[in-house]
């Protein structure tokens, strides 16, 4: 695997040789401070350029990094839909291990992506970045809730808890793990993060996807976050159902106090019932 410094070279050498290519940036892990360097992070580059026209679908582009594995364009897929804002992207993983994002984006659109806090400068071949601040987490730090999102949360996580009950009574496997894992996991780890954000003042990342949830959490609470990871067994789903829901009550009930929001209490003994009856009730005889 080549090093981060080759890499470096590699991505800073391709700007120097192409005129039209007047700054780059580094945004990503690589820029964040805090978070623990590995050889898999990705090199999420911009290139800002006079005209991204030279650069779309220009397959010189990944020709020039390296020996390519796998290529995807996102400006040129279906799904996803594109953005279609006039940027180029090609989304480079090499033989090597290395992967580089690279973004090509209009000069024009330089204030609008320098507001991504984790930003490096790279290259700045006319003085346009100026003094850009050291980097931080500030652009990904979590929000502190509304009552109004509170409640929205509340209320779609427990709606959501039958949908899973009736799929495991019914038998419906691919149904209920896509409720549980998807649909009531989004809410699950929605309010996780605002429990993780008000233990520290909302002063730090959870980290993509809830990545860095463990060093927020309790050994007791990250144990029950586990828990709520089922396999195909339909008594081991009901059991992660059954835990995702004590986890969401442990970390909802202390986010409502904190910030004097309304912990629907009657809805969640109600819903919690019936999904225990749900699982009590016998099956129908097979036709």
């Amino acid at each position: 695997m080549r090093s981060e410094s080759e890499m470096l070279q590699f991505i800073l050498a391709y700007a120097r040789q192409h005129d039209e290519v007047r700054a780059v940036v580094m945004n990503g892990s690589r820029a964040n401070p805090n978070v623990r360097p590995d050889p898999f992070q990705d090199y999420d580059i911009i290139y800002f350029v006079r005209e991204v026209a030279p650069f779309v679908h220009n397959p010189e582009v990944p020709a020039y990094f390296g020996e390519m594995m796998i290529l995807q364009m996102p400006e040129h897929m279906g799904t996803p839909p594109p953005t279609d804002d006039g940027h180029e992207c090609y989304l480079m993983q090499f033989m090597d291990g290395n992967r580089i994002d690279l973004s090509f984006y209009s000069l024009e659109e330089l204030p609008h992506k320098l507001e991504d806090s984790l930003t490096i400068v790279l290259l700045d071949k006319d003085g346009l970045l100026g003094e850009v601040p050291l980097p931080s987490e500030l652009s990904y730090l979590p929000q502190k809730p509304t009552a109004k999102a509170f409640d929205d949360c509340c209320n779609e996580f427990w709606w959501l808890n039958p949908y899973v009950a009736k799929g495991l009574w019914r038998d419906e496997l691919t149904y209920a793990h896509d409720m549980l894992d998807a649909y009531l996991r989004e809410q699950l780890m929605k309010m996780l993060t605002w429990y993780c954000g008000m233990k520290c003042n909302f002063q730090q990342s959870v980290g993509k996807l809830g990545k860095r949830l463990k060093d927020h959490l309790s050994a007791e609470q990250w144990a029950l976050l586990e828990r709520t990871y089922a396999n195909a067994q339909p008594d081991q789903t009901w059991e992660a159902l059954f835990a995702i829901g004590e986890l969401f009550r442990q970390v909802a009930r202390p986010v409502a106090q904190t910030f004097d929001f309304h912990y629907p209490t009657e809805e969640d003994r109600k819903v919690s019932e019936y999904i225990k009856q749900i699982r009590a009730t016998e099956k129908l005889p097979p036709e």
